[in-house]
């Protein structure tokens, strides 16, 4: 699985960041390969994430934005056996480590806001060792060469997005992968 996540994003780079279910059917039928859920409940993510994979699609859940779920192991281990993402994204190292337990993909969000944030980043994805880091905001081609030189899982931007050459000099600075809620660009 961790192999088709990296040839997905070599291939078809752009994520769909969907944040509101009305965007949700566009995001299956857009190109994009792979759809990062930033909304849903516990009632409806079961359906969102067949509703994808009906469509041969990978999707990742942002955890810390479901509804209705504590945010400890349990929950994370009813999403992997009941609800089947094929992995998820979190800014909360606990989060990341009981999914790697469970051997979910998992994609850590970070937050790049000052230099002391880089380094936290490059520590941060040595300790958890994600299988992906998204750095927002997304536009910040130095930021984005800098760490994609210097840490070993591959990474995504994603914030800000809006502009095809947001995009182009993402992927050109190191990015993998972008992700956007902008729909146009899906």
């Amino acid at each position: 699985m961790k192999e088709t996540f990296s040839k997905l994003m070599k291939s078809k780079p752009i994520i769909a960041a969907v944040k509101n279910i009305e965007n949700l059917d566009k995001a299956i039928e857009s190109d994009c390969r792979i759809i990062f859920l930033l909304c849903g409940n516990i009632f409806n993510l079961k359906e969102i994430v067949e509703k994808v994979h009906e469509k041969k699609k990978m999707i990742f859940i942002h955890v810390d934005l479901i509804d209705g779920f504590s945010k400890d192991a349990t929950a994370l281990r009813y999403i992997h056996e009941q609800i089947a993402p094929d992995g998820i994204i979190s800014t909360k190292n606990n989060q990341l480590k009981a999914a790697k337990d469970l051997e979910m993909l998992t994609v850590q969000r970070l937050f790049i806001i000052d230099s002391l944030s880089i380094q936290t980043t490059v520590k941060t994805s040595a300790l958890i060792k994600p299988d992906a880091i998204e750095i927002m905001p997304g536009i910040m081609p130095k930021i984005t060469k800098r760490l994609s030189e210097v840490i070993e899982v591959p990474v995504i931007v994603g914030g800000l997005i809006s502009e095809r050459e947001d995009i182009e000099k993402a992927l050109e600075s190191g990015a993998l992968g972008v992700s956007t809620s902008c729909k146009e660009l899906w």
